[in-house]
């Protein structure tokens, strides 16, 4: 019988369970189906689809050394995708093809229909435990991330995680052209970013070395280089999550055991990565723009459409904000710390539908994730997973003092603010107005008390 390896976001050897199992059953040919209309329905970043663009180039060269021809064909969206498929494994007398499973709901579907016509054959490889399985008392999936997280452990430290497709697969160096491929698709350049195979061989042993256990101290610091920036290869399938997670028990074996020291905080954030993963996996309806808590289900955003706008042109006034959102527009990725709190400042100060806000940043991101991405929003807006309510409002002004302490990162991307002196750099207008140069920066679009107060209220009148 013969066997097709189909390519969706997995251009890895390493932990690729689908590419394994073709390869146990005689696989020599593989298949990449390009979906621009599906990727633009779903607001994927062209950042981003050029990154993919480069790892399948990379990826090609790593399949021909394991004896499997790739071919690419260039669709629309799922609906051709799914005949493109079984059109090609019809012409070369394919019955059997694996793929590794992808979370979100229209990609469901699809692998659905597929299944009903041919053996499609899917594998887990996006999580490090498989989505399910961390479960309460009452086997149902937690709501909340904190009692998740404490699950999670317990599991991984009495029975590990599958490891028996991490390094099955050597990668071989050769040379090949990064942009031999391109799609019916915008492009924006993604070659700051190095390929998997080089991040995986520099930058996290880097991180590990130099950065790792300083983490918890800087990670929410904007002005400074101190976090991993490997989540656009853990969102492109690029890089696996349980390589990253054995990389970091070789450098910190005691990190499991205490949640309160300082090398628990980078395995936090990895664990948070599988919280919204199985969080999208228990309620698809999160795929669909629905809010997580039901009492939100009739909350009516206002309409406050110029807000938005000025919002997403990083013309709020507040310079945090701003300089946030032109790091974004600049680099295709956002700082963590920074993407809470131009979330909270749109969805609480401005009071704009977390959905914007949601979409405006997958189709930007480099490493956008719809699980991670709605997560945070939703986070954000209070409608989510939260043990928190809605009330909890970050101020943008006291968040930009003590995380961009000297304004570093603001100048950095409002270079108009290069010559504010540091005592003004956060709430930079008074000064601009006394020395003659008012029109250099705008005003704040709001007052921060006054918003504050006013979505507190606004919260209370829609809720029941």
């Amino acid at each position: 019988m013969s066997a097709l390896y189909w390519i969706r976001k997995d251009f890895r050897l390493d932990d690729n369970p689908a590419l394994i199992q073709a390869l146990s059953q005689g696989c020599k040919q593989a298949i990449f189906i390009s979906t621009p209309h599906t990727w633009q329905r779903h607001n994927i970043a062209p950042v981003q689809v050029d990154f993919m663009a480069r790892h399948l180039a990379w990826f090609e060269q790593q399949l021909n050394a394991q004896g499997i021809e790739l071919t690419v064909i260039y669709g629309s969206d799922f609906n051709i995708q799914i005949e493109q498929l079984l059109n090609f494994c019809s012409e070369h007398q394919i019955t059997r093809v694996f793929a590794n499973s992808q979370l979100e709901i229209d990609e469901i579907d699809r692998d659905k229909q597929v299944a009903a016509r041919i053996e499609l054959n899917l594998f887990e490889s996006d999580v490090m435990l498989p989505k399910g399985s961390v479960r309460n008392k009452q086997g149902e999936m937690f709501k909340v991330y904190t009692p998740f997280k404490k699950a999670w452990l317990q599991a991984v430290k009495q029975s590990g995680f599958d490891q028996s497709y991490l390094g099955n697969l050597a990668a071989v160096d050769v040379e090949f052209d990064e942009h031999k491929f391109s799609f019916d698709y915008p492009i924006v350049e993604s070659s700051k970013w190095p390929l998997a195979d080089t991040a995986l061989r520099q930058v996290l042993p880097r991180f590990l070395a130099e950065k790792h256990d300083d983490y918890e101290l800087y990670r929410d610091r904007p002005d400074l280089k101190a976090t991993s920036g490997l989540s656009p290869y853990l969102a492109i399938g690029a890089i696996s999550p349980k390589r990253v997670f054995i990389e970091l028990i070789n450098h910190a074996p005691n990190v499991l055991e205490d949640m309160k020291a300082p090398q628990f905080s980078w395995l936090n954030e990895l664990i948070w990565r599988e919280f919204y993963r199985h969080l999208l996996d228990a309620f698809p309806n999160l795929s669909k723009n629905k809010d997580f808590q039901e009492k939100f289900h009739g909350f009516r955003w206002p309409d406050h459409q110029a807000k938005f706008e000025l919002w997403s042109n990083a013309q709020t006034g507040f310079p945090i904000v701003d300089a946030a959102i032109k790091q974004l527009k600049q680099t295709g990725w956002m700082h963590n710390r920074l993407r809470m709190i131009v979330a909270s400042f749109l969805t609480k100060h401005l009071l704009v539908d977390w959905r914007k806000g949601e979409a405006f940043f997958m189709q930007h991101l480099i490493d956008g994730d719809l699980a991670a991405n709605n997560g945070g929003w939703q986070w954000a807006a209070g409608t989510g997973c939260d043990a928190q309510p809605y009330f909890r409002i970050f101020n943008p002004l006291t968040q930009s003092e003590k995380f961009d302490p000297n304004g570093d990162f603001i100048r950095k991307y409002l270079p108009e603010l290069e010559n504010v002196p540091t005592k003004h750099i956060h709430a930079p207008q008074a000064y601009l107005a006394a020395t003659g140069q008012s029109d250099v920066y705008p005003d704040a679009i709001v007052d921060l008390k006054e918003a504050r107060n006013q979505a507190l209220e606004y919260y209370k009148s829609e809720l029941p």
